[in-house]
Formats: C-alpha cells, structure tokens, sequence
C-alpha cells in the first residue's frame, strides 16, 4: 500500500514514463509469447482424368445446352481461346455431360469429390487423425449449404463435438489468404491446436444459362479445383512445418461504390442469377493493389526500398506527379517466390507490369492458369505446389500471395520457409513448362 500511495503523490512526469515503461513490458510479453503458426503441410486437388477437357470440346458442350444464340457462343469460344487456359483443365460431369445436370445433388458431389479427396490426401501426409483438429474453416464464395461446408467435411471425416467450425461466403477469389488469416486468429487464441482450412469454388452451382456478356465470362474461365491446409501453433510442428506464417495484409474497398460493384451477383434483364463483372475490373484491382503494397512494402522490403520510396514520394509531392516518374518498388528482393492469384490472363499480365517482375517470377501463375484454369480462391497454392515440384525453396525463403476478390478486396499472405523443400505434387506430374510457352505464344 505504502508503494501505491507513493507512485500516485508522485510528479505527473514520473507517473507517465511509469506508465509508458508498463505498457512497453506489456507489449514487448506479448511479442515474446505470442503463437507461432505454422503450415505444415497442404494439398491440392487434382480431378480424374476423365474431367478433363479441351477448349474444343468445351465449345461444343456448350453450343449443346441451346441456352445460348451464336452471338454469345462466339463470344464465350473467344475469350476462351484467349484466356490463357490449356487443353486439360477439369469440369465436373454435371457440366460435360449432356444435358447438364445443374441439381443440388450434383453441386454436393462436386464439392465433396474435391474437399473430401484434398483433405484425405493431406491428412495421409501429415499422419494427424481427424480427432485432433480443433478448428475447420472452409470458404466457397458463392456455393454454401445447410448444413454447412465445413459441417459437412467434419460429418464426412468423424471429428469431435468440440471442433470449431467457420464456413466463409461471398468473399471471392481472396478468401484463401482470409481462411488462413482467420486460422491464425483462431490459433493465437488457443493452445497445442490444429486447423484445417480448406478452400474451393462450384462450377455447378454457379452455371449463367443466360446472355450478358459481363456474366457470360465466368462460364468460360473457371475450372475445378480446390486446396488443403494443416496449421498448427504446437511447438513440436516447428522443424517438420513446411512454412511459419509472417505477415498477413488485407486490403477492402468495400466503401468505393465502383469496387463494391465490379463483382456482383445479380439477375440480368431476363431474370437469370449470374455473376457480373465490370469493366472497370482490372482497374480496381489495380488500385487495391497499390493500396495492399503500400502497407504491406514497410513490412518486408529492405531499408534501401523502402528509402528509394520514400524519396520519390516526396519528390512526386514537391515538383509533381507528371515531373517525376512513380517509383515501384522491386519486390523482387523482398520475396523469393511469388503467387499471383490466376485470375485470368490479363490479371497476371497486368501485376507482371506494374511490378516490373518478369517471366520467370510470374511463370507459377502462368503455370497453374493453363494447367488448371481459375480455380478460384486454391490458385495460390496450386502456384506454390508448382514452385515446390520444379524448382525448390531453401530455408528462409520467403514467398508472397496475393489474391483479388469480390467486394473489391486484395489480400496478401506471406511464409517462411521452415526448412528445405522439393516435393513432387501429384497435381503437377507431366506438365511440360515448354508446351505452355508453345500454346500461349499461338494465343492472340
């Protein structure tokens, strides 16, 4: 009592650097003992042979379905054969057989053929039963039932009564650096724990049998796929953990009518429930990656980056932008590996330039574009099992995701690599770099 009545008769001044010298001990604990996270391991899904399909025989599966006049059949066959995507991406049944089978039956079987096969995979390469997940996360923008996705993957699997689960909707193409991002959250707030995350979108479901151009092109772009990941705080996990998580930066536009509006569920003007996307698109995602980078640069770019930066603000502000040239910083020395979200061909295109990265820091994008299509909110992980399978990482090798979406939100996630890694994904078996290159360059 004598030390409390004391601290409070004291001078004001003493009293705040008290104060400040508390709060700085409170902070500096919390630095010290927060959770680590770890991923230790993930899979992709690679669909069976018989989901394959040719853009060519796309075309004529959708010339079928006689929803659509030739002036839309043009249309979708055009900005196919432009998008970037090769002859074996993978559709589920219910869209390659004829007549399409558009059911709720069929949206499930989709789903759980490509969650229940990514999440079994993982779990055999971690050797972690069922039971001992604390947490599931699934997120799929557009596709969400009752019960839900991530009830369904604990049903399927026989989890306990006391896993948490969360089931993401209506985030779009990002939400995979969100799941992650709210696994993190989830594993700071509980000890010795693991969480699954998984991520995928539903070509059943999302089927436009209309005819607005700004709706018909997701019809032609996205494919099957999806993605597992384990993560863990436990101690234990740190040496066989692929990757600590480091950073997490989330961008939302929500608040700017024309990012809220370039991506939007939405009926055309015959009542028919599709997705529109603006042609201010490319645009607003170039803005929300300005706006990402910004805050994520500080983070992770070396004092001589973050210098060059600083100076051409203030230049651009003293003598004015049209005097002095943007200064872009090179990411390039800030990460070693890459994940562009496969958006499309003209997203990576466009990161490709305003970063000034190069052929072979974008080539996992291109990559897993061709390979595996728009595959939603798993392409950045389907462009990491690439860079894992062909070229390798070292320990301490950072890699940086980023992923747009719907709201407008850009979202960034960046690891370390625990230790070296060369594995050869499955999903990845026979690709032939140099064909991609043939097929693209044959692309107008």
């Amino acid at each position: 009592m004598a030390v409390l009545r004391a601290f409070l008769q004291a001078e004001p001044a003493m009293v705040a650097c008290a104060a400040a010298l508390l709060l700085a001990g409170a902070l500096l604990w919390r630095l010290v003992t927060r959770r680590r996270v770890f991923l230790v391991d993930y899979s992709v899904y690679r669909a069976p042979d018989s989901w394959k399909v040719s853009k060519k025989e796309y075309d004529v599966i959708v010339a079928s379905t006689n929803n659509f006049g030739p002036e839309s059949l043009q249309f979708m066959s055009k900005v196919l054969a432009r998008s970037g995507l090769g002859d074996e991406t993978y559709a589920p049944p219910s869209l390659t057989n004829v007549p399409m089978d558009l059911t709720m039956a069929s949206c499930r079987f989709e789903f759980e053929s490509v969650a229940f096969g990514a999440v079994k995979d993982l779990l055999n390469k971690v050797n972690v039963s069922p039971k001992q997940i604390g947490v599931v996360i699934t997120n799929s923008s557009l596709f969400n039932t009752t019960p839900s996705l991530s009830a369904t993957i604990m049903n399927h699997f026989g989890m306990g009564s006391n896993t948490i689960n969360y089931n993401l909707g209506g985030m779009g193409c990002s939400a995979g650096v969100i799941a992650a991002d709210l696994a993190r959250q989830m594993l700071e707030i509980y000890p010795n724990t693991y969480a699954l995350v998984v991520s995928t979108e539903n070509l059943t479901y999302n089927w436009y049998p209309g005819t607005n151009r700004g709706m018909l092109v997701t019809n032609t772009i996205f494919r099957v796929g999806g993605a597992a990941l384990l993560l863990s705080n436990k101690r234990k996990d740190s040496r066989r953990s692929k990757y600590e998580l480091q950073h997490v930066v989330r961008t939302n536009l929500a608040a700017n009518d024309a990012a809220f509006n370039c991506v939007f569920e939405v009926e055309d003007e015959a009542g028919v429930r599709g997705i529109r996307l603006a042609k201010e698109l490319m645009g607003v995602a170039g803005m929300a990656l300005k706006t990402n980078i910004t805050t994520l640069g500080p983070k992770v770019l070396p004092v001589t980056e973050q210098l060059l930066f600083a100076a051409n603000m203030l230049a651009r502000k003293v003598y004015g932008s049209k005097r002095v040239k943007a200064y872009v910083p090179n990411f390039k020395k800030a990460f070693n590996h890459i994940c562009i979200h496969t958006g499309g061909r003209a997203v990576i295109d466009e990161i490709e330039k305003q970063l000034t990265l190069g052929r072979e820091t974008v080539e996992p994008s291109r990559a897993s574009l061709f390979r595996f299509g728009n595959v939603s909110s798993s392409s950045i992980w389907y462009c990491l099992a690439y860079i894992e399978s062909y070229r390798g990482l070292k320990r301490g090798d950072t890699v940086w995701q980023v992923g747009f979406g719907s709201g407008f939100k850009c979202n960034s996630a960046v690891w370390r690599a625990n230790r070296r890694i060369r594995d050869a994904h499955p999903a990845w078996e026979g690709f032939d770099v140099a064909h991609m290159y043939d097929q693209l360059a044959k692309m107008t």
